[in-house]
């Protein structure tokens, strides 16, 4: 209905040109069809396929003339009175470097008046050129409310209850609020494709379908950015430590994903290499049943002018249509380190990013990890960017122990065939990801012995390990000290 009203306007305002980016060519065809027979004018559509025909009603084009070619059909808009409009199907390519194609829609433009000839141009990406800008407006279809997307859920619930004997889909109200919270940001058309894929495989909407529906909502924006999309979150469980962070996250969870005014915008992690901080970001996603996206600085930079910053804000629009989801950022100060010798690109990243972080409307949740608090610039850390920048530190024994246990399990060996004190113990200063190293080294070591693992085993591995605490000791300790009385332990 407000789609009709605000189109409606458009038409009204007597706008010869119109621009409507959108997946869904039947619904958009629909919609110009029900505006044309209000304001009784002819509707025709036009495909490179099919040529031109009748959309609704009025005069039939000539007998015989197709109208296949771009230009004979412009020419005859050009020459035929209306008032008529015209739905241009996928006419894109054809606005790329063809001047005789921009001179005709400015034709048509120009004689307006005399004419009342209007066309609409569908496609799924558009870039109006200059020349006939002035002329056009931009319409973009208002995507599917919470109330549409659950009637569409019900609609092919009907339709498979249909076709299998009357039986009522398995679902409860929990996983279908879950459903619809990870569908907005879709088309009406692409709601209906995650529906049939969570429903029609085993006439169910249950947990399981979620992470699948997110997968597949991903594929069908199709975006142009950067992001990757995770498919592996974890559990908090698998997560030893970072009680705060935890704690923290469980107060806020149901404020984020109601999408109420004071909704969490992000947390920024900074701590020690392979301290945990990318499989709390993981874990963060898990914990909250969201999609995982990843930005990765590494490709977001583009060597033309202009095109990193246009990498970066298709990225942030891909995440805005995949809310509510966590934007995983990744050694941000990688991508954000604004020094002397980046040509500024760096800091017109930085302002790119700023911007969207003070403006953004939608739950996006931010987990931004660091492992140098000196690159990251301050007007990123600071209060009101981000929410919390909590410190992840070296484990001390009680969580070492955690962390032995943890992936002892994930490699089918009984915790408590070993002494996890004594593991824990000469694992002092020890990473989490190095402490799982050490537990898989020491299943090479025993299948090299066609043993298995053992106690002595894992003490070897440790032994035989340099970490990171002893490696750089001094940039660590430089930090712990900065983040002392600056951070929140995690």
């Amino acid at each position: 209905m407000a789609d009709t009203k605000d189109l409606g306007t458009i038409l009204d305002a007597k706008i010869p040109i119109i621009a409507i980016e959108s997946p869904d060519e039947r619904r958009v065809l629909a919609l110009l069809l029900k505006l044309s027979m209000q304001r009784a004018m002819s509707f025709y559509e036009w495909s490179a396929t099919q040529g031109l025909r009748l959309g609704g009603f009025g005069a039939r084009p000539e007998s015989g003339k197709e109208l296949v070619a771009p230009e004979e059909l412009l020419a005859h808009i050009a020459d035929t009175p209306g008032p008529s409009l015209y739905a241009l199907c996928d006419f894109h390519p054809y606005l790329e470097n063809e001047p005789k194609i921009i001179r005709y829609l400015k034709d048509i433009a120009l004689e307006y008046d005399r004419l009342g000839n209007c066309i609409v141009l569908i496609s799924h990406s558009l870039k109006i050129p200059p020349d006939i800008g002035r002329f056009s407006a931009t319409f973009d279809l208002r995507l599917p409310s919470d109330d549409e997307l659950m009637g569409l859920i019900r609609k092919q619930a009907k339709e498979w209850a249909e076709q299998h004997d009357q039986q009522k889909v398995k679902t409860d109200s929990v996983t279908l609020k879950k459903l619809v919270a990870n569908m907005r940001g879709v088309s009406h058309s692409d709601a209906q494709i995650l529906i049939r894929h969570a429903i029609y495989s085993d006439g169910a909407i249950t947990e399981s379908d979620i992470p699948e529906v997110n997968r597949l909502k991903f594929e069908l924006l199709d975006s142009e950015g950067v992001l990757r999309f995770e498919y592996d979150t974890e559990d908090f469980s698998h997560v030893a430590g970072l009680d705060n962070l935890k704690r923290w996250l469980k107060l806020r969870r149901n404020a984020f994903l109601e999408a109420n005014e004071d909704r969490p915008k992000g947390v920024l992690l900074l701590g020690v290499q392979g301290g945990g901080k990318s499989l709390a970001a993981k874990a963060i996603a898990g914990f909250w049943g969201i999609p995982l996206l990843r930005l990765d600085f590494g490709t977001l930079y583009n060597k033309f002018f202009g095109e990193t910053e246009r990498n970066l804000r298709n990225s942030l629009k891909q995440a805005e249509l995949m809310a509510p989801c966590v934007l995983w950022m990744d050694e941000i100060e990688k991508g954000l380190a604004t020094g002397q010798s980046d040509n500024a690109t760096s800091k017109r990243v930085l302002g790119t990013l700023l911007t969207w972080m003070a403006e953004n409307q939608k739950s996006v949740f931010i987990v931004a990890t660091s492992n140098d608090i000196s690159e990251l610039p301050p007007e990123l850390v600071r209060k009101g960017r981000l929410d919390e920048v909590f410190f992840v530190d070296l484990p001390d024994v009680q969580i070492r122990k955690q962390i032995f246990r943890i992936h002892l399990e994930k490699r089918g060996l009984n915790p408590k065939a070993f002494d996890l004190v004594e593991l824990a113990t000469n694992a002092d200063g020890f990473t989490g990801a190095e402490i799982e190293e050490a537990v898989v080294s020491s299943r090479y070591l025993a299948t090299s012995k066609d043993q298995s693992v053992a106690q002595t085993d894992v003490l070897a591995a440790i032994n035989r390990t340099y970490p990171m605490s002893v490696l750089r000791a001094e940039s660590i300790a430089a930090l712990r000290g900065w983040a002392k009385d600056r951070t929140v332990p995690a």
